[in-house]
């Protein structure tokens, strides 16, 4: 099996690939890897391109790491949203492709993102938790409240919803889809585009406009991840 997660730099992007052969889970070893590989694309690029395998992003955080009592999932959720809260703030443009499905955290990545391309095809794109029994944590509902459509945070949160990746264009997950062969080297044009802007300017403005979310995300974290009992 080839390794779940690449780094590969073209050009002024670096191109992080998701791959672990199954759902591209956001494990420990995953998150590490990525908090790694932003570490490198900071000194090494202008722009972070993030692409999972065909049909498939990201279907969420580990199960049987979240399934393994409340320490477990606790310690799993908050090094996700660490990672998520940092892929939000990244001063450098952060381009992901849904390259099929996007559950859960999964869809939390495209949240964070700042430039988001998807698949056309029968790929499910939301947050499932309250469908599958769990209150989606303070961090997601922030997060999903800045970057979805206000018309369409209610039903998408609150209420589940799970969209095609046409809908999820117009609720807010994803800014454009094209067909699968050719979601790559769009994605890889968009991240180029976006390096080329003056890299100060970017992240300074960045910051200005998310600044006040991220920290009341982190005035909160603690206490929401407290809460955190068996995933429920």
């Amino acid at each position: 099996m080839s390794e779940p997660l690449t780094y590969v730099l073209e050009g002024d992007v670096a191109v992080l690939r998701m791959d672990d052969g199954k759902a591209n889970a956001l494990s420990h070893a995953m998150i590490d890897g990525l908090q790694r590989c932003l570490e490198r694309a900071a000194s090494e690029a202008g722009a972070v391109a993030l692409l999972g395998r065909p049909g498939m992003l990201s279907a969420g955080f580990d199960l049987a790491t979240m399934g393994a009592g409340p320490e477990a999932a606790r310690a799993l959720v908050t090094a996700g949203a660490e990672l998520l809260l940092r892929l939000y703030e990244w001063p450098q443009p952060v381009v992901v492709g849904a390259t099929g499905h996007a559950l859960a955290a999964g869809a939390l990545l495209l949240c964070a993102a700042d430039t988001r391309i998807g698949a056309t095809g029968a790929f499910k794109i939301g947050l499932n938790e309250v469908a599958i029994g769990m209150t989606l944590p303070i961090f997601g509902v922030e997060l999903a409240r800045d970057r979805l459509s206000k018309r369409h945070f209610t039903a998408a949160v609150i209420q589940a919803r799970i969209h095609d990746p046409e809908a999820a264009v117009a609720a807010g997950y994803l800014d454009r889809i094209v067909a699968p062969e050719t979601l790559e080297a769009e994605l890889l044009s968009a991240a180029d585009a976006l390096a080329q802007l003056p890299r100060s300017a970017y992240a300074g403005t960045k910051r200005h406009a998310r600044g006040a979310v991220a920290a009341a995300i982190r005035e909160t974290l603690e206490e929401d991840m407290a809460r955190i009992t068996g995933g429920r």
